[in-house]
């Protein structure tokens, strides 16, 4: 498995060159400066919804350790 493959393992088959055409098609349509920002959108939400899986999971083991035992 080569190293581009590793990095970009979630997108499946895609490969190098399908990749770079993304990534090429996205400063074409955002710009350069326009990335940065998009980038930390991206970074701010997905921290967001860990907090937010975080807090339902630690409600959820509460709930259940305060049921009654029969």
């Amino acid at each position: 498995m080569t190293q581009t493959n590793f990095i970009f393992g979630f997108l499946g088959g895609l490969g190098t060159g399908e990749i770079v055409l993304v990534l090429l098609l996205v400063l074409i349509f955002f710009g350069a400066k326009k990335i940065p920002e998009l980038a930390r959108g991206l970074g701010k939400g997905i921290r967001e919804f860990k907090d937010a899986t975080r807090e339902i999971k630690s409600e959820i083991e509460e709930g259940i350790k305060d049921e009654p035992k029969k």
